[in-house]
């Protein structure tokens, strides 16, 4: 295998589909991606002469269709399938919309939006996925209008027929939709120029060595994922290892296995998965490592603490890994991916400062022995060619050197907007300061300041929920959770985060109608936790039931989410009900569960010692609730990975939400034997024409999948 570097920046290109030419004329045989099975098997590896000529492939069919100029989703797993579609999109010149894929018996709510936001015409996935979609086709009539494409069903031969598309730099590349839940959902568009800027700077401040090899688990969907693991590596000319999000989450001693294999320099995450190596990997794993190759473990997409980066240090420095390897950084979709970030050379900066100074806005270094000191980790230095302001939000000037103010950030990473919407792109996109009109700036709704050229993120101005690295906007939450049970008023829900433990975690504090009549609250409360893990795969850390006409609102109506916070904090809610989750630490230090029923069958046994192992705790009964044990959406990943393992079956991740004790979830498991003695329908694949495949999407709409 051919794994080494070109040393060479590809400065002088204009577009994506130029340096991908120019990497398959002149280092054809080198493999660029190499992506790793989640079971075990060989990873399957392209080259750049490879990635060229499927890329063609994809872009003829979509030339075909005259999709030059259109938007065309890609719903794919993650995989090499994946990063042929994105490419093919970019050598049509079409406008990618990377999506995740649907699956069975789960909400495609956000895809609708997405839909009825970009206006595709055109789908592009992959065989498996698409007979997945297919039995959406009955629920779902908005999938029927779009063109199915399966790029793994087209011939080799049609790379013939694909011809320059003449884009430019200033083409839009792809549209970004920001990752979580998206009842507002808003395209960032990202031209070829803006991936280029953001990968030249990010590719030079991470060091340019001509050995660099690169790991990542991240979701390909979204900026780190997709611009930082994918895009990066084509940029400077490296090979990079890929694993599924779920690989990591399912074990996460995977990704630094994978970082030793391939002895890769350059990798990263948010900062909840650097926390999971250290809470989840053994001393006994620990041993087989080698980390001492990696020399830019960057970290970013979420709130980073000093606690994290050093119990990151002290756990794997005798795998041979060095704190200065360690680079926060900082971006959002709307500057491309990377605002600031520390230089290779350099390792984490950390300050301290007065911890009621910083709630009040201000900026006051104490100490670090002062009782009210906080430290806070540098998010780097802003990029080269990029302006970074703090600023008054509601005045519209920049701030004193010594308070706290919004980011705002102006440059050639900077997108140009959001698609059809032109009033939301001119509030956030043109933003001009009020005394000397400089501008234009992109307002990031992110609080901070600067302080001897380095940018330290304190929060957020706008609403929006950042838990382990994912968007959540509160408005989605919210009329979750008050449809969940008839007991809750309308329009009465607030959900904001709170920080526990350095960790970002969900509170739902939710109106109780005064004419519902019930005696069991805690019924309501469990009602709000499985819609929301339902609809969004996120755990409520605390959900509140108040008195009717108590929550806090403006004068118009709208939810004051800030002043219930603050109440919430100060314990001056009306509170008639709370479920607040007890801790795993906590369950461990009691031994487990009061009212401990004995596993007698080889099934329980085999469930309970698993439980037992990924919750850390030392006994586990068949009449335990998940939850109460300390159970979270990440835990239930690592429980569904190694129950699979143990006995071949894949459970839904909302069982361990509903009952969620182990004799629940082997009735789960029988019901679903059951379902599968039923002979299952799957319909042939069409691979061409516009006209197959409608007629073939009509066709499988009205078969008995």
């Amino acid at each position: 295998m051919k794994h080494q570097t070109n040393p060479f920046p590809p400065l002088a290109f204009r577009t994506i589909v130029e340096l991908s030419q120019w990497r398959a004329s002149n280092q054809g045989q080198m493999e660029i991606y190499s992506f790793l099975p989640d079971k075990g098997e060989e990873a399957i590896s392209m080259t750049y002469a490879q990635l060229d000529e499927r890329a063609k492939v994809v872009a003829a069919q979509l030339q075909s269709l005259n999709a030059r100029g259109e938007r065309v989703l890609i719903l794919y797993p993650p995989g090499i399938d994946y990063i042929v579609a994105f490419f093919g999109c970019l050598y049509a010149g079409a406008i990618a919309v990377p999506v995740y894929p649907p699956r069975l018996n789960r909400s495609v709510t956000r895809l609708q939006h997405i839909i009825e936001d970009a206006s595709p015409k055109i789908a592009l996935t992959n065989s498996a996925t698409l007979c997945t979609i297919h039995r959406r086709f009955s629920q779902e009539p908005y999938l029927v209008s779009l063109i199915w494409i399966a790029t793994d069903t087209l011939a080799s031969e049609l790379s013939k027929n694909w011809h320059d598309p003449r884009i430019t730099e200033e083409t839009l590349a792809f549209l970004q939709y920001s990752s979580g839940s998206t009842g507002e959902p808003k395209g960032i568009m990202l031209t070829h120029k803006n991936l280029i800027h953001n990968s030249q700077h990010l590719y030079r401040t991470s060091g340019s060595s001509s050995d660099r090899r690169g790991v990542s688990w991240l979701p390909p969907y979204h900026d780190m994922g997709l611009i930082g693991g994918i895009i990066q590596p084509l940029y400077g000319g490296f090979h990079m290892a890929l694993m599924s999000p779920f690989s990591f989450l399912q074990h996460p001693i995977r990704w630094l296995q994978t970082i030793s294999h391939y002895r890769a320099t350059y990798s990263g995450g948010p900062n909840f998965a650097y926390k999971l190596c250290v809470n989840k990997i053994t001393p006994e794993e620990k041993a087989s490592l080698d980390l001492s190759s990696w020399t830019f473990a960057s970290c970013g997409s979420e709130p980073i603490y000093a606690e994290t980066l050093n119990q990151f240090t002290e756990a794997f420095a005798p795998c041979g890994f060095r704190r200065e390897a360690l680079h926060p950084a900082y971006g959002l979709a709307e500057g491309t991916l990377c605002v600031s970030m520390n230089n290779w050379m350099a390792g984490p900066v950390v300050k301290v400062f007065q911890k009621e100074e910083l709630a009040q806005g201000y900026t006051t270094p104490v100490p670090s022995s002062d009782s009210r000191a906080k430290a806070l980790v540098s998010s780097g230095r802003p990029l080269e060619d990029q302006q970074v302001l703090i600023v008054n939000p509601d005045t519209l000037v920049r701030c004193p050197p010594n308070e706290q103010g919004e980011i705002w950030v102006a440059g050639p990473s900077v997108a140009q907007g959001y698609w059809n919407n032109p009033e939301a792109s001119t509030c956030i996109f043109q933003a001009h300061l009020a005394d000397s009109r400089e501008g234009p700036f992109l307002r990031t709704g992110d609080l901070g300041f600067l302080q001897d050229g380095e940018l330290f993120v304190t929060g957020r101005l706008k609403d929006l929920i950042i838990i382990r690295g994912h968007n959540y906007y509160p408005q989605d939450i919210e009329l979750t959770a008050e449809n969940s049970h008839p007991a809750l008023r309308a329009d009465c829900t607030a959900a904001f985060s709170i920080e526990i433990a350095e960790e970002e975690c969900l509170v739902v504090v939710q109106e109780v109608d005064r004419r519902f009549q019930t005696n069991d609250l805690q019924e309501v409360c469990r009602a709000i936790r499985r819609a929301i893990v339902e609809e969004h795969e996120l755990l409520v850390h605390t959900v509140v039931l108040i008195k009717h006409g108590t929550i806090p609102k403006t004068s118009s109506g709208k939810i004051q989410r800030a002043a219930c916070r603050s109440q919430f904090l100060a314990h001056e809610l009306e509170i008639l009900a709370e479920s607040v989750l007890t801790s795993a630490t906590d369950i461990a230090i009691k031994g487990g569960s009061k009212n401990y029923v004995v596993p007698r069958t080889p099934t329980e046994q085999i469930l309970a010692q698993i439980w037992a192992e990924v919750l850390g705790i030392e006994q586990v009964g068949i009449e335990d609730n998940f939850i109460a044990l300390g159970g979270d959406s990440l835990l239930a990943v690592q429980l569904i990975s190694r129950m699979r393992e143990a006995l071949q079956v894949e459970i839904p991740l909302r069982s361990f939400f509903e009952e969620g004790t182990i004799t629940s979830i082997i009735k789960a498991i029988d019901s679903m034997e059951d379902d599968n003695d039923e002979e299952e329908f799957i319909p042939e694949l069409v691979p061409l024409s516009r006209e197959n495949y409608r007629a073939s999407a009509l066709t499988w709409e009205n078969e008995e999948l």
